[in-house]
């Protein structure tokens, strides 16, 4: 199984494709390992497809490290954790949402109950822990603050803002908190097993949080500007929900401060008063915030953050070389093996990075 994301970087996917292809056999073993009664609702969501993309991630950056250790058990299992603790959350979602779908099959809450897709949610978190464990306590500690930043974000989202708190500047820290903290988990754990080096890790870490932000905000682009026959999705969706995504924050940070227009009062007064389980009025708000400045505003910041994760970057390059030479200094090897290995891994960070650029205007371009 290759990711639905297709880099334009031929001499990265020749080697992450089969990894990818072994990572998913080893996420299907994961989630149907106990008996028949766990088996169906553990590997519902797995079974249901899915982009893959922390798993790719962990794999890309890996290569930033020692070219041994990125093929290693390791960085494998550590993809199929962080691809674990994802879908874990999203039976959690789909019971908090009520949400009747996930993957374009029936959410697990619709076909065993609220319980039971909490338990399975639970119990996908333990066997992604399991995994971690052996990974070493480093790896331990970063996933366990991961977590608690995945449902500090959730608690955010769900419970009411405190008064005096910017509504954009809330749900940016909401989004970096529940989706930006597990993709940046995903570049640690890809550096850390592979040695490429402190400085590495802190650069795809920060690299990882700003493009979780910028992926959320294109899914608010795209809630209200899909094609419901090419995406998948079905347009509003989070309207539907009663959840303010950013161009709605945008239009009610306008009416604060008293510089809503007209048209974004109406979009205001439909949301409050109209009835959205209507197919008729959902449509006219969607297509309304479609029409409207706060959608192409939105775009604009999913842009604006991709561009900051690429800018992380900058100094990638040098700081793989950097660890590379002191590792292998380190192994005694001779000052010509040195260069050698040195000029490698200049190589092979100029192509991750690459790679890495590629991966963040993946993500984003879907909302244009």
């Amino acid at each position: 199984m290759s990711s639905a994301l297709q880099l334009d970087v031929p001499e990265l996917e020749e080697i992450i494709v089969p990894q990818l292809d072994e990572v998913e056999a080893r996420l299907m073993e994961v989630v149907s390992n106990a008996d028949e009664t766990i088996n169906p609702p553990t590997s519902h969501l797995a079974a249901a497809g899915g982009k893959r993309l922390r798993p790719m991630l962990v794999l890309l950056t890996a290569q930033l490290g020692d070219a041994a250790a990125a093929c290693s058990q390791q960085v494998h299992d550590a993809a199929v954790a962080v691809e674990l603790t994802h879908i874990a959350t999203l039976y959690h979602d789909d019971v908090m949402d009520d949400a009747p779908k996930r993957r374009g099959a029936p959410s697990a809450q619709m076909v065993w109950g609220n319980s039971a897709a909490i338990l399975t949610g639970d119990i996908l978190v333990a066997r992604a822990s399991q995994m971690v464990a052996a990974l070493g306590p480093d790896a331990v500690l970063a996933h366990a603050r991961t977590f608690e930043r995945l449902c500090t974000g959730q608690l955010h989202e769900t419970l009411p803002r405190p008064e005096g708190v910017d509504p954009v500047d809330h749900y940016i820290q909401v989004l970096a908190d529940k989706t930006g903290s597990l993709i940046a988990l995903c570049g640690l754990y890809g550096t850390m097993l592979t040695g490429a080096g402190a400085k590495a890790q802190r650069i795809v870490e920060l690299y990882g949080e700003k493009i979780g932000v910028a992926f959320q905000l294109a899914d608010d682009v795209i809630d209200i500007c899909s094609d419901s026959e090419t995406t998948g999705k079905t347009p509003g969706t989070d309207l539907l929900e009663g959840v303010d995504t950013m161009p709605v924050l945008l239009l009610r940070q306008r009416l604060a401060s008293g510089e809503l227009d007209s048209a974004g009062q109406a979009i205001l007064s439909l949301l409050s008063t109209g009835n959205l389980q209507r197919q008729q009025v959902l449509s006219d708000v969607v297509q309304r915030l479609r029409n409207h400045p706060v959608t192409a505003e939105t775009r604009a910041m999913a842009g604006a953050w991709c561009d900051e994760a690429v800018a992380a970057l900058a100094d990638l390059d040098d700081a793989v070389v950097e660890a590379t030479r002191t590792r292998l200094e380190a192994e005694g090897l001779s000052e010509a093996e040195v260069t050698q290995g040195v000029e490698s891994a200049r190589s092979r960070a100029q192509l991750v990075r690459r790679g890495l650029e590629d991966f963040a205007h993946l993500l984003v371009d879907r909302a244009a």
